[in-house]
């Protein structure tokens, strides 16, 4: 349990600033979307690459390598923090796991809704408003420190897992191209292998990751977005560690005393101390679970690379308000989407199955707090950016999409955070 929480203390931690790094991008590519520098940004993200591997090549845009292949280093994370949650954090139980659960339904299902409403004869973009930004929404809520209730925090991150298993199932059914079924044969196969070495309880990472390259050349073949691939593999890798921690403890016991029994005076390590020190190396690799230690590894990388680059070459947008005014109806589908459709849906949802004895609040949680989660989730912001690239294809709309996207997440979160300030004093009142 101690582990559980300096995880998601962690995770709380490094989110809160990738936040900020995210902004920092975001304004920065704006700015020089809107510079002197333009017409190279542009042409820097839509220069060709290619990689061959025997016959087989694969050949998109710097722009598609990052959104098709980066992010799907960032959905495998996602998968992992949510094969995590599901297994032994706040989605572990059900007691634990309705409240959030039934709030990112709303938060997906009122918002989406919102949005085909004012495109019933196109409603395509209906994934948009569907996302939230746990960056983003965890970096406004560490900016405020111990005002913050502790419950609430894990309130939007249990909400926030369950929303990303809402956006890749989206991703999976309603976003891909053509169909190439000849590949999903190859993809079958190499997901069983994959799945083999789980079950004969295979923990090196290694034998995985390299699995997975290839799901992803077949999962990009087939016509499926390729991030998926991400999702499907983190599902595959183990929890369970190859030594258990009385078993470390005891080695490890062991190694220390025998290290200490050869010390001598020469000042270097004799085999015995060095056999000693392997022992202990060995132990503490097999301590670990494959599953927290390849998150940990990709967490740093994604939040301070992969997100903040993901942002810089996608939110580039040129402030040209003509292309607004033409995809109106666009528009206000994603900004009331995320500005009105999130926290109705999060809260209205939430409100009626606790009235229909569904699920019941957490008791340290209040339910203005609720409401500010409500509007923290319509900080759609990077998810929504790439539902937009997967949704649209005409790139006027995707411009204006975009500046739809930035006001409404600038709405959503100014409001959640005086709904957090009120709350806030509302509690040292009752205290």
């Amino acid at each position: 349990m101690t582990q559980h929480l300096h995880t998601i203390e962690r995770f709380i931690k490094d989110e809160s600033f990738s936040g900020v790094l995210l902004f920092v991008a975001t304004i920065a590519a704006v700015m020089v979307a809107n510079s002197a520098l333009s017409e190279s940004y542009f042409e820097l993200w839509n220069m060709a690459l290619g990689v061959t591997l025997g016959g087989h090549t694969i050949s998109m845009n710097l722009m598609h390598w990052i959104n098709d292949g980066l992010m799907a280093l960032f959905f495998l994370m996602v998968g992992l923090e949510i094969k995590r949650e599901l297994l032994i954090g706040e989605l572990s139980s059900v007691k634990k796991a309705t409240f959030p659960i039934v709030a990112a339904i709303g938060g997906m299902v009122i918002p989406a809704l919102v949005y085909i409403a004012f495109n019933t004869t196109d409603p395509k973009g209906f994934g948009i408003p569907m996302a939230t930004d746990i960056a983003f929404a965890l970096g406004i809520l560490m900016l405020f420190g111990k005002k913050v209730n502790p419950a609430l925090k894990l309130f939007l991150v249990a909400l926030a897992v369950v929303d990303d298993l809402g956006a890749v199932i989206v991703v999976a059914t309603v976003y891909t191209s053509e169909i190439h079924a000849e590949y999903f044969i190859h993809a079958g196969l190499v997901y069983a292998l994959i799945w083999i070495l789980n079950l004969k309880k295979v923990t090196m990472l290694m034998p995985y990751l390299l699995l997975g390259i290839a799901l992803w050349i077949f999962i990009h073949s087939i016509g499926v977005h390729a991030t998926i691939a991400g999702v499907l593999l983190a599902f595959a890798i183990p929890i369970s560690s190859k030594v258990d921690e009385q078993d470390f403890i005891k080695n490890t016991k062991e190694s220390v005393d025998e290290f200490e029994k050869h010390i001598d005076t020469i000042p270097i390590l004799n085999h015995h101390q060095i056999d000693a020190l392997e022992d202990i190396a060995y132990n503490y690799d097999k301590v670990q679970n494959p599953l927290v230690k390849l998150e940990h590894q990709l967490h740093g990388f994604s939040a301070f690379f992969i997100m903040p680059l993901f942002a810089f070459s996608n939110a580039g947008v040129i402030l040209d308000f003509s292309a607004v005014s033409q995809n109106f109806f666009i528009v206000v589908g994603v900004v009331l989407g995320l500005v009105v459709g999130k926290p109705i849906g999060i809260v209205g949802f939430t409100y009626l199955a606790q009235k229909l004895r569904i699920v019941k609040k957490p008791d340290d949680l209040g339910w203005d707090e609720v409401i500010a989660v409500g509007f923290l989730g319509g900080i759609g912001f990077t998810m929504s950016i790439f539902i937009t690239q997967l949704a649209f294809l005409d790139q006027s709309v995707i411009d204006a999409v975009k500046l739809g996207i930035f006001f409404a997440s600038f709405i959503a979160g100014a409001i959640g955070v005086i709904l957090i300030l009120k709350a806030y004093s509302k509690r040292n009142k009752l205290i």
